[in-house]
């Protein structure tokens, strides 16, 4: 229940995580099936899937599930010749199966769920495009909040939608802009936007005005439909820009090699670590320290 509860105030603070769950062993090992466990964004795992060599392995695939969003099943085995269908590390629908030759005898297969945040919109104004904005951006799975001048923009936020006709447009569009929101756009006209854009200091480029796609829509309804189509448009791109960026960078969070045993180990602040000459090395458990400083 305490895990659980940390999951729900993750997730009402917009927190990224992975959530771990043993769906099945073979035994021996320590975790049971539903044991379950949490891993953030900077390699913290709150719960428990396993020992420590089983839980090096689930923190680092948890980390990679969280850099791609997509939920994997995780098969831990000892060694070579279990008779399982796929090869180490070999991603076949969904499952990715890791050779660890420091576990005990079992193995565990753990779904590793990515609970990433709804995209976050802000519509400003309560007219009937805004008040219907909400509602389809909620019912697409949004997260849609009705904002009001001032209101703090976080950093995560995706979209920024003025349907306020003429009421404090032009303080969140300057803000908007400021804050680098991905999508900002104004429900006006062509030529009152451009008067907008104008008195709020703000560049064409910057903002989608008239917003939404030209698909000839009449009723609020449309016009909402019509805004979250451009918006998806927008996302995609910048989704396909930022993926061939990150093909070409680092991960996240650095990886190391157990000089023992040969296994993957996350560089996390909490990683068990030893210095040699001046030299930091990572190691997926105890075991394998202990056999390096000997």
């Amino acid at each position: 229940m305490e895990l659980m509860n940390r999951a729900a105030d993750l997730r009402r603070a917009r927190t990224p995580y992975v959530m771990a769950t043993v769906v099945r062993v073979k035994r021996p090992t320590s975790a049971k099936p539903g044991d379950r466990a949490l891993i953030l964004g900077d390699g913290t795992l709150e719960g428990f899937v396993g020992g420590a060599c089983a839980e090096s392995t689930v923190r680092l695939q948890g980390l990679r599930v969280l850099e791609t969003g997509r939920s994997v099943l995780l098969r831990v085995r000892p060694g070579e010749g279990s008779g399982d269908s796929a090869g180490p590390g070999e991603d076949s629908d969904g499952l990715i199966v890791v050779d660890n030759p420091c576990l005990s005898g079992g193995s565990l297969d753990i779904f590793l769920e990515a609970v990433i945040p709804a995209p976050l919109i802000h519509v400003y104004g309560d007219s009937p495009i805004a008040r219907t904005l909400t509602l389809v951006g909620r019912a697409a799975g949004y997260d849609v909040v009705a904002a009001s001048a001032g209101a703090a923009m976080p950093a995560d936020l995706a979209a920024v939608i003025v349907a306020s006709h003429g009421r404090d447009e032009e303080e969140a569009l300057a803000a908007a802009v400021r804050a680098c929101v991905p999508y900002v756009a104004l429900v006006a006209s062509r030529k009152r936007g451009d008067a907008v854009l104008a008195e709020a200091g703000v560049a064409r480029e910057q903002v989608h005005s008239p917003a939404g796609l030209d698909i000839g829509a009449k009723t609020p309804a449309d016009v909402a439909i019509s805004i979250l189509a451009e918006l998806i448009l927008v996302r995609a791109a910048l989704a396909s820009n930022v993926e061939q960026l990150s093909s070409q960078q680092e991960p996240a969070v650095g990886v190391a090699i157990d000089p023992i045993c040969q296994m993957e180990v996350a560089m996390t602040a909490d990683a068990i670590t030893a210095e040699r000459d001046g030299q930091i090395y990572y190691f997926c458990g105890p075991g394998c320290k202990r056999a390096f400083l000997s």
